[in-house]
């Protein structure tokens, strides 16, 4: 039998390139005439898509003068000074909450952000961040909120919910702050569900402590953030090359207690997202795994479901603004079906029958007869099918 090799012959080339510079053993001159044909405008855009401008414009600066536009190369040294400003801001407002979290002593766990870039990458400046996300427990929340609404962050009331299906539907609550425009994200899941997860107790046993900051900041351990970065990219198809790099540096890297790390992915079925995660920075980065890494791998789901993936690529999708475009949105949907195990289906399509905010919208009810949601969910929802069908 023929043996399956990742197809990505119809991505874009400037993204080929992208891809080839950060291999390790990458090598200008021996594909010189394969990149002769790149539209360096499409490279900026492609390198912003996917929040790799900082290490590509490191990888850059590294080759023969002449080779790469000075547009090109001017343009990133901009951004890339932005962005070392901008998590040098970052990590003051890291410590900060931490600190006031801490202080009223409520355990807490930065999941990215500059923490994250200094313990992979070794230096902040080197990967990008678009918010700041912190893990509290769940019973921590609201005096988690009244203390960050008290250093003049404002809530951001987009989740509907009823009967308290928040808890288990999503797993982040949002506020801003207007004068700093900084946005943090606190959770309480590692991802929305219905799904099993570490609870935050066996997370905070396992926490790493950042040396990026004096005041004690904590992250996930190593091998829970290996399966946290590798279950988040695939909950959003890859779309964003950083999370594949990022995967990239903490299998080489860093020294992950394997038994542990396929041990959980068994226990809270990362296993089928985890073989096709790794299995992508494997193809795109040329790496070399070790027996156990590569046995994730060899399972026929982690390659047609990384063969599936390759659809981010090809199109440069955008799943972060809105509206997603319908066929994109069915393909992310089905997709996202595809690498749940056979147990989180079934948990999945059981959730269905537990009532949602919509069906609250199209049918009022008074609080004190919320429960009847639960009877009368299939019918409302052939109803809204049946609306929906026919305005369209």
């Amino acid at each position: 039998m023929k043996p399956f090799k990742l197809n990505i012959s119809q991505i874009p080339i400037e993204l080929k390139f992208i891809l080839d510079l950060l291999k390790e053993d990458f090598q200008y001159e021996s594909n010189r005439a394969s990149y002769e044909e790149i539209n360096w405008d499409t490279f900026i855009k492609l390198s912003l898509h996917h929040r790799l401008y900082p290490v590509i414009y490191l990888k850059l600066k590294q080759l023969k003068e002449g080779i790469v536009p000075s547009f090109v190369m001017n343009y990133l040294s901009i951004q890339y000074k932005r962005n070392t400003l901008k998590m040098l801001k970052f990590s003051a407002i890291t410590e900060q909450i931490s600190r006031l979290l801490t202080d009223n002593q409520i355990p807490v766990i930065l999941l990215k952000g500059p923490a994250l870039a200094h313990q992979l990458y070794g230096d902040i400046s080197h990967r990008t961040s678009g918010d700041l996300d912190f893990l509290v427990p769940i019973e921590k929340l609201e005096e988690t909120e009244k203390l960050l609404v008290g250093q003049g962050y404002v809530k951001d009331e987009y989740i509907q919910t009823v009967l308290n299906d928040w808890k288990w539907r999503h797993h982040h609550f949002t506020y801003i702050h207007p004068q700093q425009n900084i946005k943090v994200e606190i959770h309480w899941r590692l991802n929305p569900g219905p799904g099993k997860e570490p609870k935050f107790n066996e997370l905070w046993k396992r926490k790493s402590r950042s040396k990026l900051t004096h005041f004690p900041v904590y992250l996930l351990g190593k091998e829970d953030l290996l399966l946290f970065l590798i279950s988040h990219g695939a909950r959003h198809g890859w779309s964003r090359l950083r999370w594949l790099v990022d995967i990239k540096y903490l299998l080489v890297e860093k020294h992950l207690d394997l038994k542990r790390t396929l041990l959980m992915a068994r226990i809270y079925h990362y296993h089928r997202s985890a073989g096709q995660g790794i299995y992508l920075a494997k193809s795109l980065f040329n790496l070399e795994l070790v027996p156990e890494m590569e046995r994730l791998t060899k399972a026929p789901s982690a390659k047609k479901l990384a063969q599936q993936a390759v659809f981010y690529f090809e199109n440069r999708i955008n799943l972060h603004s809105d509206p997603v475009p319908e066929d994109v949105a069915n393909y992310h949907k089905s997709h996202l079906f595809a690498l749940r195990s056979m147990q989180q289906k079934i948990i999945f399509i059981i959730s269905f029958l537990y009532p949602y905010p919509e069906d609250k919208q199209l049918l009022p009810l008074p609080k004190a007869f919320h429960f009847l949601y639960f009877p009368l969910r299939p019918f409302l929802w052939v109803w809204r099918k049946t609306r929906k069908h026919a305005l369209s």
